[in-house]
């Protein structure tokens, strides 16, 4: 699973913006000649990056070439269970990535575009947002 080596600060604030604008970056097919972009506002974790990634290689067997263009860096915290109101903030548990519309996620390339599509919907049942299936212009 991806996270951060090193992370500046253990702990993040969860915003008051959240679930707005469109994504400026990473927007675009960049890498390979097909990718899976993002349609919605989403915290996509690092297990289901990590399934993801392995339902596209399992499909394409030894074909082709799979980059992820996200990276869970963000830390969000949980407390433990039946603890008292009080305590302070919990401790990290898991990293996830903050997913705008257009976010290209999943590129892939050096394979089919049947085989690609086929691989990338099966990727996007594992992620927690609606996806779209998109070609290199």
């Amino acid at each position: 699973m991806l996270i951060p080596k090193k992370v500046k600060h253990r702990k993040w604030h969860k915003l008051r913006r959240r679930n707005k604008g469109v994504a400026s970056r990473t927007n675009t097919v960049s890498f390979g000649s097909y990718g899976l972009k993002s349609l919605g506002h989403a915290w996509v974790s690092s297990r289901q990056i990590e399934a993801a990634r392995r339902v596209m290689t399992r499909y394409v067997r030894r074909g082709g070439k799979i980059w992820i263009r996200i990276f869970p860096d963000r830390p969000v915290t949980k407390k433990g269970n039946e603890l008292p109101m009080g305590g302070g903030k919990g401790a990290p548990d898991r990293y996830v990535c903050t997913v705008k519309p257009g976010t290209v996620m999943f590129e892939m390339g050096g394979i089919p575009e049947e085989k690609a599509r086929e691989a990338m919907t099966l990727a996007g049942h594992k992620l927690p947002v609606k996806v779209k299936f998109v070609t290199r212009q």
